[in-house]
This record gives structure tokens, C-alpha cells and sequence, in this order.
């Protein structure tokens, strides 16, 4: 076999190895490959934007619930404010009320409405201590709480009956304490602390001539002894 003939196989053989490659290469198969390629990023950026949408939709579902949890919220403890203006003025209206007819104005009435108790009870009022203490200072609701210590002398039915007029008396009255001393057949000691506040207005101390104008007991006061 002489050189030219092995040459010409060996080109023909080169030949056909490169043709398979030159058909790839083609610009057609080129141009389906890029339309391959952009196909598939296309469903990328698809996929990542429907996961976007449905994180978001999630979000503001999320969002919109808690929007919602906390308007109920704030309405319901908007409901006890509704009307405030009137309940306040109701309020004010209804302790005002309150200071003119159960409150009084000075120790002289209150002694004197504890002796009318007394005598209505049939029990004898025998002595009285009373301690001033200013409530709810330097402020528009200040009051003088008038802290007594009273003993009261009378048979047990009718000094039950003194603690009940208390109760239920127009002037208002707080009932601390209670002690009682003797037999229940006999002559019995009440030792009684209550209290009661003084209006601001027209608030003042007691005299000589009040207490004698009332009550005939002895009534002690801090800083000094009326009879």
C-alpha cells in the first residue's frame, strides 16, 4: 500500500469524526440550545416568584389576623370609657349629693345627732374622744375625718339597738370597733369607736356653748377638754 493511499484513509477518517461536532455546532441546534437555556431560567425566576407570592400571601393573611385581634381588642377596652363625659358628671353630681346630706359640718352636729341616737335608744351617752385627721390633702376632695371613741352606758336590748340607728342613720357613720362590758340582764358599758368626716366648708371646732346646747357628757379633744 503506498503513502498517498494510507493519507487519503487517514483523511477520511478525520473527516468523519469532525462531522458529528460541525452538526452540533450548527446554528439551528445553537439557537434551540439558547431557547432550552431561557426556558429553564424562565421556570426558575417562575418558581421563586410563586414561593414569593405565596410567603407574602401567608405574611399579610398573618398580618391582617393579628390587624384584626388587636381592634377587638382596643374595642372592647374602649366599651368602659363610652359615655365618660356623663358617668363623670353623674359621679360628681351624686357626691355632691352625698357631702350635703350625709356629711356634716361640724362636730356640734355630730354630737348633737349622737344624742338624739341616744335618747332615741334609751342608752346614755357618757363620754366622747374625738382625733381630727385631715383625709385626701391639698386636694379638691379634702375632708376632715372626725375618729371617735365613745362609751355608752345602758341596758344590752337598747344599746343593740343604739349600733343599729347608727347604721342606718342619714349621717354617715363608720363603725370600728365594738366592746362590751357587764352582764346582758343588767347595766352594760358600750365602748364604741366610729367615724365620721366633716364637709370642707364650714368645718370648725367645738365650743362650750354647742356641746352644752346638745349634749350634757364630757367630750375630750386633742389639745384640750369641753364640758
Amino acid at each position: 500500500m503506498s503513502a498517498m493511499t494510507l493519507l487519503s484513509k487517514a483523511k477520511a477518517a478525520n473527516g468523519n469524526g469532525t462531522a458529528p461536532m460541525r452538526n452540533w455546532l450548527a446554528p439551528l441546534n445553537l439557537h434551540w440550545a439558547g431557547v432550552g437555556l431561557l426556558a429553564l431560567v424562565n421556570i426558575y425566576i417562575l418558581a421563586q416568584m410563586a414561593f414569593l407570592w405565596h410567603a407574602s400571601s401567608k405574611y399579610n393573611a398573618d398580618a391582617m389576623a393579628e390587624q384584626r385581634i388587636e381592634l377587638k381588642t382596643a374595642e372592647i377596652a374602649a366599651v368602659p370609657l363610652r359615655g365618660l363625659d356623663a358617668k363623670l358628671a353623674t359621679a360628681t353630681e351624686e357626691s355632691d349629693l352625698f357631702y350635703r346630706e350625709r356629711l356634716p359640718a361640724s362636730h356640734s352636729e355630730v354630737l348633737t345627732e349622737l344624742g338624739a341616737l341616744t335618747k332615741r335608744a334609751g342608752v346614755r351617752l357618757v363620754r366622747v374622744q374625738y382625733t381630727p385627721v385631715t383625709v385626701l390633702a391639698k386636694s379638691q376632695g379634702e375632708l376632715s375625718a372626725d375618729h371617735m371613741d365613745a362609751t355608752l352606758s345602758g341596758d344590752y336590748r337598747p344599746l343593740m339597738l343604739m349600733l343599729n340607728l347608727l347604721e342606718r342613720d342619714r349621717m354617715f357613720f363608720v363603725i370600728n370597733a365594738v366592746t362590751l362590758t357587764g352582764q346582758q340582764s343588767g347595766t352594760v358599758n358600750l365602748r364604741l369607736r366610729l367615724t365620721t368626716f366633716l364637709r370642707p366648708e364650714g368645718s370648725q371646732g367645738l365650743t362650750a356653748n354647742e356641746t352644752s346646747a346638745g349634749l350634757d357628757v364630757e367630750t375630750t379633744a386633742i389639745g384640750g377638754t369641753a364640758r
